[in-house]
């Protein structure tokens, strides 16, 4: 056979499949990253480096027998859509969607790429699976909530001096569609706190201004993007009323809010990365089961405690992972 005639047979040969190449680990694959944080945000460059050395770890390493297509979608809605349809064009071995809105753009656009997500609230509620144990589909992942959570952010509140009666609960409805399951159980908490809580919803800067003007009450931030994208802005009116806040994320509390009671986004993205090992190698996502948060953080910063003249409850401070003088 000459030269040519080898070539043309070559031509012939249909790619190998992704079974076939899970069975080869010198293979290249390919992961494509849809996260809802702007790629120059320090939360998401965290989690990238976080999720590289992760993946380095299970022996992926990026420009080596791994390509990464990384796509951040800075807290806009429509540009997160725009990435997905991007992504799924690219036909990745495998898609990892961190937050909520990255995972609804992605099962939108394709059934039969393998989907892994973390940093996402209530996913069997929100359709993204059949049940925890039990995915189904071609979707599972890690979960930042569980249930008592809400309750236990309201119940922080209520150790505040001077007391604290009524809570108005912020979000946006369009990037928190899971807040109406957090609100039933604020509400449930409240009843026996002795509490009357109120939905705060902000949707633009307007929004996010006029919580300045509220004032003898509490502030409870639900985990949203929105608020994330916007916690300048949101730090800024808080700040203005001088009234306590709790929050979803410590990285509020870095930041100059009060207190957070959060799970550990970085070890979901580390514990997402085992889980893109064990498909990469072969393993379906319907049978990997959901997995729920194990680690939460207590941070509190006494420094906006006294700019607001409150006091913390003994009892709050002796159970906090991180103090901020």
């Amino acid at each position: 056979m000459n030269r040519r005639e080898c070539l043309a047979l070559l031509g012939t040969i249909a790619p190998l499949p992704a079974s076939v190449l899970a069975q080869q680990p010198n293979a290249t694959r390919r992961l494509g990253v849809l996260s809802v944080t702007a790629a120059d945000d320090a939360i998401g460059q965290a989690r990238s480096t976080i999720l590289v050395e992760a993946l380095a770890l299970h022996g992926w390493k990026e420009h080596d027998n791994l390509r990464i297509d990384w796509r951040s979608g800075a807290g806009d809605r429509a540009r997160i859509a725009r990435l997905a349809d991007e992504l799924v064009a690219l036909k990745p071995d495998i898609l990892l969607a961190v937050g909520t809105p990255s995972v609804e753009e992605l099962r939108r656009r394709t059934t039969t790429i393998p989907i892994v997500f973390a940093v996402v609230t209530d996913p069997v509620s929100q359709g993204f699976v059949k049940n925890l144990a039990h995915p189904g589909g071609n979707i599972t992942g890690f979960t930042d909530y569980d249930g008592p959570l809400a309750g236990k952010w309201l119940e922080m509140l209520t150790q505040v001096t001077p007391k604290v009666s009524r809570v108005f609960v912020v979000y946006n409805p369009a990037t928190a569609p899971f807040a109406p399951l957090m609100l039933r159980t604020i509400e449930d908490a409240a009843r026996s706190l002795h509490v009357t809580v109120e939905a705060a919803p902000v949707h633009d800067a307007a929004s996010i201004a006029a919580l300045a003007s509220r004032k003898d009450c509490g502030l409870l931030i639900l985990p949203d993007f929105f608020t994330m994208a916007n916690r300048a802005h949101l730090l800024a009116a808080i700040g203005e009323a001088r009234v306590p806040a709790v929050f979803w994320s410590r990285t509020f509390v870095d930041e100059g809010g009060l207190m957070s009671y959060s799970t550990d986004s970085a070890e979901q993205v580390r514990r997402a990365a085992s889980y893109i090992d064990r498909i990469l190698k072969g393993a379906q996502a319907a049978d990997l089961p959901v997995q729920n948060p194990t680690k939460f953080e207590l941070a509190i910063n006494l420094k906006t405690a006294r700019a607001i003249g409150a006091t913390l409850s003994s009892s709050l401070l002796a159970i906090a992972n991180e103090v901020i003088e």
